[in-house]
């Protein structure tokens, strides 16, 4: 039977040359640049094809570091037969088909490998379909992903399947394409030094877009090197990766807080202009940064929390681009400013505290009594009010009866909590002081 998505035709003599990416594809696993934490012979692919047992997978990485490349190449290893579909333009009849052909060639004694490019894009019932048939080795499924699996695919699909995490290709990988190219193409690029390194930026990690620009650059006629200058004229730098509501909009968030905890304006900023230059909104960075404030730098410099505040309001007021400048202040200050998150840890422990001690009332002696009935119940009855007593404290129990005081609130030695940690202890050895009398 011939299978659903093989054409068999080849080539007319007049046909467009084939591009540079599709040229250089590797024709072995060994041919392919980088993803040696897969494909080394310790990694799980080495040892998968080593041991002769290759299981469905789900390959999660950025775009053109051979996702495609490396499903083709198993099916070769493996003498499975090769069937790639995309989720985007794949419904549930074409799957039937699909599923179909597979179990009528394994009935002729030939498995199938399956290659769902885009993955994620199926929703959770038609990934729900793929389960019998990986069960009952009717097809070895590869997805191909750019997004966490952990939050698009199914639990089931993911039980059945291990996930290979590929990387975004290096500068010396990338320059090993060139180098490839060139020999392809049987020229060197002319581009200066400092071009060739412009070129491999402009990349960004992907090697099929490396690719393609340097088949562009092979076909200009120049007379002479380019410089960067030159370079960049002639090309469009190629937009950061970065999704707004996906996996590497948290990668950067989270790399940007912990740079600001960690005490590095330097590292701090350098996120802060990702986000800014992948579009994020910068109202969502003033909130996050105000986060911050509260979280990691609290009560050691209580003027954080006002430099973020009033940091977003010059943005509001500002507006785009010179807004920015607020935020990318308030991020140095927080960088830079003495850290705890004392309050914050008081405050979850709070949280877990009132939880557990359920509608424990408050002890009676700091209850109002407004009506006779609650003085006969004694609300009310034994305060001290703490003016009228020495130093201005009373020492008293503001806890529930039979709740043993905590320790939720515990200041670090840095910043103006070395202050507030002294008049902590300052009341510590009053309270006990007033217990003892």
């Amino acid at each position: 039977m011939a299978d659903l998505f093989d054409t068999g035709a080849a080539a007319p003599d007049h046909a467009p040359p084939r591009p540079l990416a599709d040229r250089l594809r590797p024709q072995t696993l060994s041919e392919v640049v980088g993803q040696d934490q897969v494909l080394g012979p310790e990694a799980p692919l080495g040892v998968m094809l080593a041991s002769g047992a290759l299981s469905s997978l789900i390959l999660w990485g950025p775009p053109g570091v051979g996702k495609t490349t490396i499903a083709r190449l198993l099916a070769q290893e493996t003498d499975l037969h090769f069937v790639q579909i995309s989720a985007i333009f794949t419904g549930v009849p074409d799957l039937k088909k699909v599923f179909e052909a597979a179990k009528l060639r394994r009935q002729n004694g030939k498995g199938t490998l399956l290659f769902v490019d885009e993955i994620h894009r199926f929703n959770k019932a038609q990934q729900d379909g793929f389960l019998s048939h990986m069960e009952d080795g009717t097809i070895l499924l590869v997805g191909a992903t750019t997004e966490n699996p952990s939050f698009e695919l199914n639990a089931a699909l993911l039980s059945r399947a291990q996930v290979l995490v590929l990387e975004r290709l290096d500068g010396a990988q990338l320059e090993r394409l060139i180098e490839r190219a060139e020999q392809d193409l049987g020229t060197t690029l002319p581009l200066a030094t400092e071009a060739r390194r412009a070129l491999l930026e402009m990349a960004d990690g992907d090697g099929r877009a490396l690719l393609n620009l340097v088949e562009q650059i092979a076909a200009w006629r120049v007379d002479a090197p380019l410089d960067p200058d030159a370079l960049s004229a002639r090309l469009m730098r190629r937009a950061a990766k970065y999704d707004k509501s996906g996996d590497e909009h948290y990668n950067l968030i989270s790399a940007l807080h912990k740079s600001v905890r960690g005490s590095d304006p330097d590292a701090a900023l350098y996120w802060l202009a990702r986000m800014l230059t992948g579009g994020e909104d910068p109202r969502y960075l003033a909130r996050r940064i105000t986060r911050m404030a509260v979280e990691d730098i609290g009560l050691a410099d209580p003027q954080a929390q006002s430099i973020c505040l009033h940091a977003w309001e010059v943005y509001e007021r500002l507006g785009s681009p010179e807004g920015e400048l607020a935020l990318a202040q308030a991020v140095v200050y927080l960088a830079l400013a003495p850290k705890s998150n004392g309050a914050y840890v008081g405050y979850k422990a709070a949280m877990r505290l009132a939880k557990k001690t359920g509608s424990e009332p408050p002890p009676k002696h700091i209850l109002n009594a407004p009506t006779s009935l609650m003085k006969d119940q004694g609300y009310g009855a034994g305060y001290d009010y703490d003016h009228d007593a020495e130093d201005g404290f009373s020492g008293q129990n503001y806890f529930p009866d039979g709740v043993e005081r905590p320790e939720l609130y515990q200041p670090v030695e840095r910043g103006f909590e070395r202050e507030l940690k002294k008049r902590l202890d300052y009341f510590a050895n009053l309270r006990a002081k007033r217990r003892e009398t």
